[in-house]
Formats: structure tokens, C-alpha cells, sequence
């Protein structure tokens, strides 16, 4: 037999096959998945958190100059931590929000430390206001 058959039309079970695309084109994942994680592959790419950089920042200005900008490095890093994790991957940061947030309690207690050292050394003379 050959193909098409002589007189014209092809018998009905006897199609040749088609050479449409598939619907929705090459490349294109079936419906009903998600996005990758970590943002939107054709949007903005992901940004670093400003609370982020702030939090390392006062964290860091706590521990060099004075303990009672760690306070601020504690409330930044928190908040910047919670606002990380609810962006779904459009913010990142989460290392210098952690870092700034450590740092923020370190240079509290270290303040703290030592304002109670040099209480303790007041009261018991070592140290005194007159010469």
C-alpha cells in the first residue's frame, strides 16, 4: 500500500502524524507548579535588607565605641531576621542581620559587665572621684 493511497483521501484510521508543537511551547513547566525558590526568575533579582546592613552596622559601632548602640543591633537583626524569612527569597541578608544581632548582645553585655566592675571597684576604693 502506498501512502496516501491512490484515489485521494486517507482511510480514517490510517492518519499521518502531526507535527504541531504542544500547547504552551518548549521550556514551559506544566501547570500547576510553583516558582523556584529564591524570587522570581524573570523579576528583580533578590536585594540585601537595609535593616540588615543597619543591624551590622550598630552591632558593630556597640562592641567599638559604645555598648548602647548594640540595643539598636539587637532590634534591627530581629526585625531584619523576621522580614527575611517572610519575603520569600526577595530579601537577603540573614548572615549580617544574625551577625549584627550577636553582636548587638555582646556589646550590651559587655557594657553591662563593665559598668558593674567599675561600681564594684568604687565602692570597695580602689577607684575614687578625688586625687
Amino acid at each position: 500500500m502506498s501512502y496516501p493511497p491512490p484515489g485521494g483521501a486517507t482511510p480514517p484510521g490510517d492518519q499521518p502524524p502531526s507535527y504541531n508543537p504542544p500547547p504552551g511551547g518548549y521550556g514551559s513547566p506544566p501547570p500547576g507548579y510553583n516558582p523556584p525558590p529564591g524570587g522570581d526568575p524573570y523579576g528583580m533579582p533578590p536585594q540585601t535588607s537595609n535593616k540588615a546592613v543597619w543591624a551590622l552596622v550598630t552591632g558593630l559601632l556597640g562592641l567599638v565605641c559604645c555598648g548602647f548602640f548594640g540595643i539598636a543591633g539587637i532590634i534591627l537583626g530581629g526585625q531584619a531576621k523576621t522580614e527575611i524569612a517572610e519575603s520569600q527569597g526577595r530579601l537577603t541578608g540573614s548572615g549580617m542581620a544574625q551577625a549584627g544581632y550577636i553582636l548587638g548582645i555582646v556589646s550590651v553585655a559587655l557594657t553591662v559587665l563593665g559598668i558593674l566592675v567599675y561600681g564594684v571597684l568604687f565602692a570597695t576604693g580602689v577607684i575614687s572621684t578625688s586625687n
